[in-house]
């Protein structure tokens, strides 16, 4: 038997360290969580050999599976193991064996394996191809591979996937927002996250960072490979339509393999300065450590993975407007007044809390025999962190009004791999998962209500969050799935079942404890509270009264074809998958709510259903070209916490009101906090108005008629159809140039709107629609006028003899939605966007779009010491700043359009001497018009939503390691040095990160008089500067050690 050995370059799949796409694969288990090898044995003058036997073996395992040519001359091989090496035997009884050796698997992809036989004896004419495929090659959609020895390599400063992913220009990591995942311009909320098959996904919405707990579930050193999908044409996956992010632990071997690792940092170790101005930490210290071991409980049989890691951090924290609208002597007047006026400590403005995050995984993998292989994985993570609720640029918020933001999750998957026949195999999957969701205001204990005072185009906030005034959620998740492949010919035909359910109970009712807006500081002073704001239940006033708990679920249906030619290196594939939703549980039924509006307020998504075809192609049509293609539709990824709200609102039981809605005394159209009486006989704000509490505590139990949130009876699922074509290109010295067209049109999307705000027949002075008859009834519906997306894609990439490896990306973003949708709560996705038609909002630029972005990966490794590598890894990357708006201030009443914000109404810049407007004296016109030339701003129109950007955003990480000698023969430590952006560190006006205020800059606060002009009042100068996001801007130094054994 001759054998040939590939190399590990030329026998791997796609492990890219940026932009690449994936090979096409139908592995059976759910986003796919293992690879395959599918190859064309042919004997002499090219005629199939059929019943040629191939043996696969893992050989740290020693797992073998088997597989036998079929009359095309093909085999396929699913289910099998990511990495390797494997071993691969050509075991014919008319032609020449063969061995393969050294050969490495990518995570969903599948290995392209050509052996050309010949008569025995003829053993030097055996030809034997793994086609060799680039960083960017395979597939038939976009898509991003990265593999351990990347996750280990880059200089991933958080350990969290998203250090990894970014480095592909199409993946944007918002550093504002959480760290919440964009692809291609898409709403992270729109993800899905799975780990071993298992759904690791926010499957309640309220996190902006794509994740069911408040970091990275699972430790890094547990991942082996981790692939980031924007259209996989596969009707396996499913349930998004932004990205598919998949990844898959490590497994024991028949050794014992592991290592562990600490690093460390500190306020010394981070950047204290941005732009010439000192940006306050306060002293603090993190640590992570943590270790991971694989081990064989049964030599070849029975195997185990165990990852633990643990954070002892800091939350560092931000005041926007401090130090410009919102001065020193402003900062005392609020703390003295809270003090002596309230009785109130509203605390301080820390640099930074302790954090922390624990995290344990643990894995079987047990091959039962030949044909049958089995795993269970156990993960846990308990971790929380720390918000300032309100921390926009135009936003201060004192201690008092943080809150803890945690979770706890446990999950586990077990799954079935068997190959009953040569031609058919089933993958059977079950999981759970279940999360204590937690949200409480650091000073809940005190009782006081939010307080919030509007000052010089800022806001300062002040005691418990409104919204963590009462929240507590928990959900489970169960998922199930059976899938069979029959390998018919040239056919692989698979095909499917998936469950998936969600128990969710949810108690969330804002302003328990009262929220009470002030129009100035001197208001606050004066005990003159603007608004004030009182939910609870109707005639009890317990707030627990209004928890709900529910169940739905999703049933899948999916089939495929996929079609090797043999004639031709090429694949077709073609399938449908049937998403359909059932439950039989409704939120309570409103009767008051159906007369007004003929349709009941307790629809579902019981019964709503979405056929979805895809079709996948992929070419190789030489050695150095691949062409790739494909078209599907995509559903998945919208919150449950949007059906959740239904249950929550269903106006009988949480009642919300208004200062306007009782007798309270009033000085100056403001409410005297200190002429009214108060609840138990407290004092203002501990306590809330008795006028108000005796008001829903005379409404029957059940009885109520208060503000509703519904679900339109004709809501249809949203989805997005996906168009893709791509091509890579591999010159004869190992260059490769890859592009990719991403275009996706958005179908039914979601939105928020009032039930019975309508347009009044009256124009504004600009032109732009008045509307009338806001109820505060909001339902969820579907837009009339779907919106698109567009990506471009370039990338580069090459492996030098003298070490380096060089990887550049570039992409071209133009995304659009009618409603970013960025909340959890229905009247904030109604009110936080910046619109002139809230009744019908046309396409515009996304919140989420980068319109430009590059990136570069450069690695070089030398051994400088004998027999131990040094290696130096940098990321860089240069991002075209987010989008942003101009809007009026407090100026929504003016149209009539009744909403939460009060400033989302985008604003009307005047031509010169515009006779729809005219100017009050305070109004300061030439800084007015300072500030339109300044930012290039069109006169006479009203401005578009998200028309404009900040500044672009350039950084550079670095991580260098140094291997040392280890306790032991085939151990090995390093040491190792992180710095995150590394140009701010050598000089603090590089590397910022600016960004514009949530739902727009508040410019202009305007009226309308009687002759139907516009009166600008006030010019809000500074508001529209861009506020400094201070965590991504400032360089950060960690130190650490690696042990590996």
């Amino acid at each position: 038997m001759k054998t040939h050995s590939l190399t590990r370059i030329a026998g791997a799949l796609v492990v890219a360290l940026g932009l690449s796409t994936s090979v096409i694969s139908t592995d059976a288990v759910a986003n796919t969580t293992t690879s395959a090898i599918k190859g064309q044995i042919e004997g002499p003058q090219g005629k199939a050999a059929v019943g040629t036997k191939i043996t696969i073996v893992h050989v740290p395992s020693g797992t073998t599976k088997t597989a036998t040519v079929n009359s095309s001359g093909l085999f396929t091989a699913k289910g099998l193991r990511v990495g390797g090496p494997y071993k691969i035997i050509v075991d014919s009884d008319k032609f020449e064996d063969a061995e393969l050796n050294d050969i490495y698997l990518t995570l969903g992809e599948t290995y392209p394996l050509n052996v050309g036989l010949e008569s025995q004896g003829d053993v030097e004419r055996i030809e034997v191809t793994g086609r060799k495929i680039s960083r960017f090659g395979g597939g038939s959609s976009p898509a991003a591979h990265f593999s351990a020895e990347d996750l280990a390599n880059l200089p991933a400063i958080n350990r969290d996937l998203k250090d990894v992913v970014r480095t592909d220009p199409r993946i944007y990591i918002d550093e504002s927002r959480s760290d919440a995942i964009q692809c291609g311009g898409g709403n992270p909320r729109f993800n899905s996250l799975t780990l071993d098959g298992a759904r690791m996904n926010d499957n309640f919405g309220l996190n902006e960072n794509g994740y069911p707990t408040v970091r990275v579930p699972f430790s890094y050193d547990s991942i082996d490979q981790v692939s980031v999908e924007l259209a996989p044409f596969d009707v396996n996956y499913g349930s998004f339509t932004s990205c598919n992010i998949n990844a898959v632990t490590k497994s024991g071997t028949n050794e014992v393999h592991g290592g562990f690792f600490y690093d460390y940092t500190n306020d010394s170790m981070k950047g204290d300065s941005i732009e010439g101005e000192d940006v306050p930490l306060g002293s603090f210290s993190e640590k992570r450590y943590g270790f991971n071991v694989g081990f064989p409980l049964l030599k070849d049989t029975l195997f185990g993975f165990v990852s633990y890691e643990k954070l002892d951090g800091a939350k560092i924290f931000e005041y926007g407007p401090y130090g410009n609208q919102v001065s020193d002597a402003d900062l005392n007047r609020v703390l003295t007044a809270s003090q002596s006026v309230y009785g109130y400590d509203a605390g301080g403005m820390p640099g930074n809390m302790a954090v922390d995050d624990e995290k344990i995984l643990v894995k079987l993998d047990w091959n039962i025999n030949e044909f049958h292989r089995a795993s269970f994985v156990y993960n846990y993570n308990d971790g929380f962190d720390l918000s300032q609720s309100d921390d926009d640029g135009d936003e201060l918020s004192l201690d008092s009004h943080f809150y803890e933001r945690g979770a706890e999750l446990t999950s586990m998957m077990a799954s079935l791999h068997s190959d009953w026949t040569d031609n058919f195999s089933t993958s059977v999957s079950i999981g759970q998962m279940e999360l204590d969701n937690r949200q409480q205001s650091l000073d809940a204990a005190s009782g006081f209500g939010e307080v919030s005072i509007r000052h010089n185009g800022a806001t300062i906030y002040l005691g418990p969050d409104d919204s963590r005034q009462s929240n507590d959620l928990y959900w489970d998740n169960m998922t199930f799935k059976v899938s069979g492949n029959y390998y018919l010919d040239d056919h692989t035909i698979t095909a499917g079942y998936e469950y998936e359910s969600l128990t969710a109970f949810n108690l969330f009712m804002q302003h328990t404890d009262g929220e009470f807006r002030f129009n100035s500081i001197e208001d606050f002073e004066n005990g003159l509270a603007n608004r004030i704001y009182y939910n609870n239940s109707a005639g009890t006033n317990v707030p627990e009264d209004a928890s709900q708990e529910f169940t739905y679920e999703m049933h899948t249906f999916f089939i495929q074809d996929e079609y090797t030619f043999t004639d031709i290196d090429a694949t077709l594939m073609f399938g449908l998958r049937y998403d359909m939703y059932t439950s039989s549980d409704q939120p309570r039924y409103n009767a008051n709510f159906e007369d007004r509006y003929g349709f009941p307020n307790n629809e579902t998504f019981d019964g709503v259903s979405l056929l979805q075809p895809r079709v996948g192609f992929n070419w190789t049509v030489d050695d150095n070209v691949e062409v790739r293609a494909g078209f599907g539709l995509y559903s998945g990824g919208n919150p449950n916490v949007w059906l959740s709200n239904s249950y929550s609102n269903d106006g009988l039981v949480q009642i919300g009101i208004r200062e306007y809605h009782v007798d309270l005394v009033e000085q100056d159209g403001n409410v005297d906090l200190f002429a009214n009486q108060w609840t138990n006989g407290g004092t203002p704000m501990f306590e809330v108005p008795q006028a108000m509490y005796d008001h829903i505590a005379a409404i029957p139990e059940n009885g109520g008629d208060g503000s509703v949130n519904a679900v339109d009876p004709n809501f249809d699922v949203p989805s997005e159809w996906k168009y893709s074509i791509g091509g890579t290109y591999t010159t004869d010295d190992g260059y490769s140039f890859t592009a990719d067209l991403l275009y996706n049109q958005k179908v039914n999307t979601a939105k928020i709107k009032d039930a019975s705000a309508e347009y009044s027949g009256e124009k504004a002075p600009d032109g732009r629609s008045m509307i009338t008859n806001g109820s505060g009834d909001l339902v969820l519906t579907n837009s009339s006028i779907d919106a698109s997306s567009l990506i471009m894609s370039f990338g580069a990439h090459k492996s030098f003899d003298f070490g380096l490896d060089a990887t550049f990306g570039y992409s071209y973003t133009q995304s659009e939605d009618n409603n970013p949708m960025t909340s959890s709560v229905a009247g904030s996705n109604y009110a936080y966007y910046a619109t002139s038609d809230p009744l019908n909002p046309p396409s515009a630029t996304s919140d989420y779009e980068i319109p430009h972005r590059f990136t570069m990966v450069l690695s070089y490794a030398a051994q400088f010491i004998d027999g131990y590598d040094t290696r130096f890894n940098l990321f860089g990357q240069s991002s075209a700043g987010r989008p942003l708006s101009y809007t009026f201030s407090r100026t929504d009443s003016e149209f009539g359009d009744s909403n939460w914000s009060g400033s989302r109404q985008l604003l009307y810049v005047p031509a010169v001497d515009d006779a729809n407007v005219v100017y009050d004296d305070g109004f300061d016109k030439a800084a007015f018009d300072a500030f339109v030339a300044s930012e290039g701003l069109s006169r006479g129109k009203i401005q578009g939503r998200n028309e404009h950007n900040a500044d672009w955003w350039t950084t550079f990480d670095l991580k260098v390691t140094q291997q040392i000698p280890g306790f032991m023969e085939d151990h090995k430590g390093s040491v190792f040095l992180t710095v995150k952006n590394l140009g701010n560190l050598l000089n603090d006006d590089w590397g910022v990160m600016k960004k514009g205020a949530f739902v727009g800059h508040r410019m202009v606060e305007a009226s309308i008089n009687d002759s139907g002009q516009y009166v600008f009042e006030r010019f809000n100068d500074g508001s529209q500067a861009l506020s400094i996001e201070n965590d991504p801007s400032l360089w950060e130094v960690r130190v650490g050690i690696d042990y590996k054994f």
